[in-house]
């Protein structure tokens, strides 16, 4: 099992993965909500400190896979808001992120590796296995979509890879 995201200490998981550059690309796909979108989800992101960030998520149109599972009762849509801590464009964008247990804290860091770019996502405060889970494997799969989408090829179907990773995970945990 050689899975991009890692438990780095209790509620915290990070990814790293090795995308297409240049860096300037990468970070219009995380900051734009029309580029968002085809990865992770819609939403205008006011690119200050202090600013208001909203996710739109719609998992379904990720991919040509729709059927989400039972647990998933919504298909994969919901709106998250947050506020933006740090910004140094076009490496470092820190956000919080609201969800329902509390706030948690979402960091995107842009590293250039000769043509491609490295991404370091740092999900801190996720409280709970089966979160910790389902955000392990949210990552792994959201962030292999942007991969794919940078290389120009059909997205892997979100719904079976999220599945699998997710199984993945939770035997490591």
């Amino acid at each position: 099992m050689n899975r991009p995201v890692t438990m780095i200490e209790p509620g915290t998981v990070k990814l790293e993965r090795l995308l297409p550059g240049p860096i300037e690309r990468v970070w219009t796909y995380i900051t734009e909500s029309d580029k968002r979108a085809k990865w992770l989800a819609a939403g205008e992101f006011d690119l200050r400190v202090g600013g208001k960030i909203r996710l739109e998520f719609d998992n379904s149109r990720l991919s040509g896979d729709k059927d989400a599972p039972p647990k998933f009762k919504e298909g994969g849509k919901g709106s998250f808001g947050g506020v933006i801590t740090r910004l140094e464009p076009p490496r470092l964008l820190v956000h919080t992120w609201a969800w329902d247990s509390g706030d948690t804290e979402v960091s995107y860091e842009l590293t250039p590796r000769g043509k491609e770019v490295l991404l370091v996502i740092v999900h801190r405060r996720v409280q709970g296995r089966d979160m910790q889970v389902d955000v392990m494997g949210g990552w792994d799969v959201h962030s292999g979509i942007l991969e794919d989408v940078l290389k120009g090829v059909e997205p892997r179907p979100f719904w079976k890879t999220h599945a699998k990773a997710a199984a993945e995970y939770a035997a490591m945990l």
